[in-house]
């Protein structure tokens, strides 16, 4: 069912062949596409005339490039298009006729209107995967109401995540786009399911992945905890996890995170802060005792943490085999040496924009690897290349450039 590459150059990745139209802007959908592309999709990427917003945050080289984009926008073409133009809608319908998917984030009545709606599309390309990423699930009062990351993070509860554990009492948002990062990679899964459901039966469909729902599930799967049972046994909320003595612990010359875990680990970390003898208390002797007086064994844990260095506690903890780590900042994570020791943080030349640092895809696969394969794309930087491949003559080409299709 894939549809044959336009770029033969790619080397083999697991979606190789599979064309994919990302109508998308901002973060949700971008992280989706390219999480496709770096498995080898060709990701043909729509922009307005104006751009995705995202090409306008922050410090860039060149106007429109901006880091938050580059971050989330490679191994893409850029075409642009003014979808108000009838000649911009024949580019695109060429586009569909040919594509194995449609992702974007635009209201349904808005695709609607632009007649590019699933029922519409699908008369073009009838076995086409179709995701439309939405604010809030189509059957329920919310839907069609306009959803953004910190609205999100609100309506699903996230917002009293941080107040549950430091006793204040004015809700705030986690400070990241967890609610568009979360929705998009439900959202780069359920398009790899379509992809197979299709190869076993021949059919295409419309996937609705929307954000409150697809944020909800992800917070909720510790964090539903007593109100699992009906009636609710225990409050809700993972207990251990909103205590507020969880947290890195202060050494000796700065921090460490500590988890022993085990019966073995709390007694070899008691041992080595040279209180062996708490593991025969009854609050500490068992995983259950130790749940139920996670505050006293953390507040343990946070005086016998003083005793040592960090470095000295990452040596004799890794030899005792006790789960520990380093606690970084986001500065200093960008040198770990397990990081770049996996090639994980790269360093790349872009050819508009000079050195940028590269985050790759963290899934390793052993026989068709993700890569990035194409730069960040400039604002469309790839129209004349992509209407070629569509058959459009270059006299037509220019036509359109006069008409304005291409904003």
């Amino acid at each position: 069912m894939k549809t044959k590459s336009q770029d033969n150059d790619r080397p083999q990745r697991p979606l190789s062949g599979y064309k994919i139209l990302d109508l998308s802007t901002v973060v949700l959908g971008p992280y989706c596409t390219q999480m496709l592309g770096d498995l080898g999709a060709d990701i043909i990427k729509i922009e307005g005339p104006g751009g995705d917003v995202m090409r306008h945050a922050g410090p860039h080289v060149s106007e429109g490039m901006g880091p938050i984009f580059l971050t989330i926008n490679r191994n893409k073409r850029s075409l642009v298009l003014d979808l108000k133009k009838e000649g911009a809608k024949e580019v695109l319908r060429k586009l569909v006729s040919g594509a194995d998917a449609l992702v974007h984030n635009i209201r349904a009545a808005g695709m609607k209107r632009l007649g590019f709606d699933y029922d519409s599309v699908r008369e073009l390309r009838p076995d086409i995967i179709y995701c439309h990423a939405v604010g809030y699930g189509s059957q329920g009062q919310y839907a069609g109401r306009q959803a953004y990351d910190d609205l999100v993070q609100a309506a699903a509860g996230a917002s009293f995540m941080l107040p549950m554990q430091d006793g204040s009492s004015e809700p705030r948002y986690f400070p990241g786009l967890i609610a568009d990062k979360t929705t998009g990679l439900h959202a780069a899964y359920a398009i790899l399911a379509a992809f197979l459901h299709r190869e076993r039966t021949g059919r295409g469909q419309f996937v609705e992945v929307p954000m409150l729902e697809s944020v909800v599930a992800f917070n909720m799967a510790e964090n539903l905890f007593g109100h699992t049972f009906v009636p609710p046994r225990k409050p809700i909320a993972y207990s251990r996890s909103i205590n507020p003595m969880r947290k890195p612990y202060k050494t000796k010359n700065g921090y460490i995170a500590l988890m022993p875990y085990s019966d073995q680990d709390w007694r070899r970390f008691f041992r080595l802060g040279g209180r062996e003898e708490l593991m025969e208390d009854p609050r500490y002797s068992t995983y259950a005792a130790r749940t139920g007086n996670i505050t006293d064994l953390y507040k343990e844990a946070e005086v016998i943490a003083l005793q040592r260095t960090t470095e000295e506690w990452m040596t004799v903890l890794a030899e005792e085999n006790v789960p520990c780590m380093l606690v970084h900042t986001l500065e200093s994570v960008l040198d770990d040496p397990q990081l770049r020791d996996t090639g994980f943080l790269e360093e790349r030349e872009h050819p508009s924009e000079g050195s940028y640092l590269a985050i790759n895809n963290p899934v390793a696969f052993s026989d068709s690897p993700a890569s990035i394969d194409r730069e960040p794309p400039l604002l469309g930087q790839h129209n004349e290349e992509i209407l070629q491949e569509l058959g459009f003559e270059a006299e037509t080409i220019s036509r359109m450039k006069s008409d304005g299709v291409f904003g």
